[in-house]
């Protein structure tokens, strides 16, 4: 991620937080003003006095969002002292401390909830990827993404995907062609798709082809493509497509998936099980900050 893209993300969600003019927080987002943010009870009540907090875990699972958490206070006061006590990727307790801050009190409670919600949200992702992982231990399936995140934080989601365990499938739609069945209706068939791809980038990109039959897993695996995906199919029909690639190409199986069907997948012979809900519903880990007296 670039560090001008990622300090957009992090500035937008300060300004939302301690801007109170909607007008004013595209200006903040591009060039925080620190007289311009605004927090009226921290203000009110503390000035220059210095304190120390503790972010503590109040669930179990997988950190993620140390980075993101680690920005928001050097853009808010970087005289404020943050040390992570676990790093992305390690398991956590609950009442585990997993940061410590220490500097001026207004500017810790500024960032409280800031840090918490990237906190909450990203580990909480990192979280149910590895519950998953651990579900298909012992077979060579992985856990992939998909473009089923929140507008402006995929590079973060996608992160914490890695943190837990899984990969990532394509970042947007100029990394890789994923031809769907909206591009094989609208082109008459899977091998005119594939053609028309090959025709204007050769093997510049990998090639996925999504089928909802035999017979277009049949055409999309006689296309020399690199992988299939299996979309919504029912277990019985997976198993009938893998005997039909028979090892022509990698396989992916996808359509509403959760942890009760990824389990039921672990005896077939994929490659990847892609999963939209654990970007966008993966549900939030749970942390508190406690001002140290």
């Amino acid at each position: 991620m670039s560090s001008v893209y990622f300090d957009l993300i992090i500035k937008s969600a300060i300004s939302e937080d301690l801007c109170p003019y909607p007008e004013d927080r595209i200006e903040i987002t591009i060039d925080t003003r620190e007289n311009e943010l605004i927090d009226v009870t921290s203000d009110a009540i503390f000035g220059e006095e210095e304190g120390q907090a503790r972010i503590v875990a109040k669930s179990v699972g997988v950190l993620s969002g140390c980075l993101p958490v680690k920005r928001i206070f050097e853009l808010l006061d970087p005289s404020v002292k943050l040390q992570f006590h676990k790093s992305d990727g390690e398991h956590f307790r609950s009442g585990e401390m997993v940061a410590s801050l220490e500097g001026k009190v207004r500017s810790i409670l500024r960032g409280e909830r800031i840090a918490l919600n990237f906190l909450g949200h990203l580990s909480g992702i990192a979280t149910e990827v590895r519950v998953l992982a651990r579900l298909l231990d012992g077979t060579r399936i992985k856990i992939l993404d998909t473009r089923k995140t929140i507008p402006g934080m995929r590079e973060l989601e996608k992160k914490a995907v890695l943190h837990g365990g899984g990969a990532n499938h394509r970042m947007g739609l100029y990394d890789m062609i994923l031809i769907k069945d909206n591009h094989i209706d609208a082109a008459g068939s899977i091998a005119e798709s594939v053609r028309r791809v090959r025709q204007r980038y050769g093997s510049q990109y990998k090639i996925e082809v999504e089928a909802r039959s035999l017979e277009e897993v049949e055409e999309a695996a006689s296309s020399g493509i690199d992988r299939i995906l299996l979309d919504n199919m029912p277990k019985s029909l997976v198993k009938k497509a893998v005997r039909l690639i028979s090892g022509r190409t990698e396989i992916e199986v996808s359509g509403k998936m959760d942890r009760k069907k990824i389990k039921r997948l672990r005896t077939i012979p994929l490659d990847y099980v892609s999963a939209g809900y654990i970007t966008n519903a993966a549900g939030h880990s749970d942390f508190s900050m406690q001002i140290i007296k």
